[in-house]
Formats: C-alpha cells, structure tokens, sequence
C-alpha cells in the first residue's frame, strides 16, 4: 500500500491573511496583496503595506508575466512526493507589475541548459493533488 506522503506533496495550510491565494490559484487567477492607498503589491501577505504603511489591502489579479530572477535544480527529494519528478527546478521570479515582486515556484518544461537569469517567462498552472492547483512558470514564447 502506498502512503498519502508518497502521493501527494506537501499540502498548504490557507489562513485568514492567504485564503485568498489559494482561492486564486484553484481559480487559476494569480492574486496579489495590493495596497488601496499607494498602489504597491505586497508578497507575501501580511496586514500591512510595507511602503505606505495602510491597512488598505485587497487581492488583485496579476498578468503571470515574469522574469527569471534566480533558479536551482533539485537534485534530490526532500518528500517522497518528490523523488520521481527529480530533477526539478525551484525558482524566484520577479512579476512585472512592479520592481522587487518576487514569487517562489518551479520552471517546468524548460531544460536546465536554457535557463538564464533575467529571461522572460509566463505563467502555466498546474494540478499537483486534487483540489491544489500551483502557478508554476515556463519560458515565454519569444
């Protein structure tokens, strides 16, 4: 018998303050914190804008346009779930809506060798469990 560790990846523990991310990702709508009174998007969620110091906060879509900002390939699993999808790429990119918006995800379909700091990429979601659905990120068409 397999174990539920084997089959499915670790899974997320949504609260109040990122209920409303995990709604958009199973929606397949990449929500942002966006502060009302100054315009900057906040990642990840927290209570207060970290420019203008609000509590005027609220989720906004973003277009999934991105650059590569930084990358590793795993190389070994850290949960069973993992260790028939090595290697794998973890990555850091940075959305266009603004300067410093970073977003922890993995590149898929893009091989090791054609990966590069700063190239573009877009967004692609991805079914991983039932009911989790993850915004991952490959090479934008040219």
């Amino acid at each position: 018998m397999t174990s539920k560790a084997a089959i499915y990846p670790p899974l997320p523990l949504p609260n109040e303050m990122t209920q409303f991310f995990w709604d958009g990702c199973q929606a397949r709508k990449l929500m942002i914190l966006r502060c009302k009174g100054c315009g900057r998007y906040i990642h990840y969620p927290r209570p207060v804008c970290n420019g203008c110091l609000s509590t005027d906060l609220a989720p906004a879509e973003v277009s999934g346009e991105a650059t590569l900002y930084g990358y590793t390939v795993a190389m070994q699993a850290f949960h069973p779930y993992f260790a028939d999808k090595l290697p794998y790429t973890l990555a850091l990119v940075e959305l266009v809506e603004q300067a410093g918006l970073r977003l922890t995800t993995n590149i898929v379909d893009v091989p090791e060798a054609e990966l590069t700091t700063g190239m573009p990429v877009r967004l692609v979601w991805r079914e991983v469990a039932p009911d989790l659905v993850l915004p991952m990120f490959t090479k934008a068409a040219s």
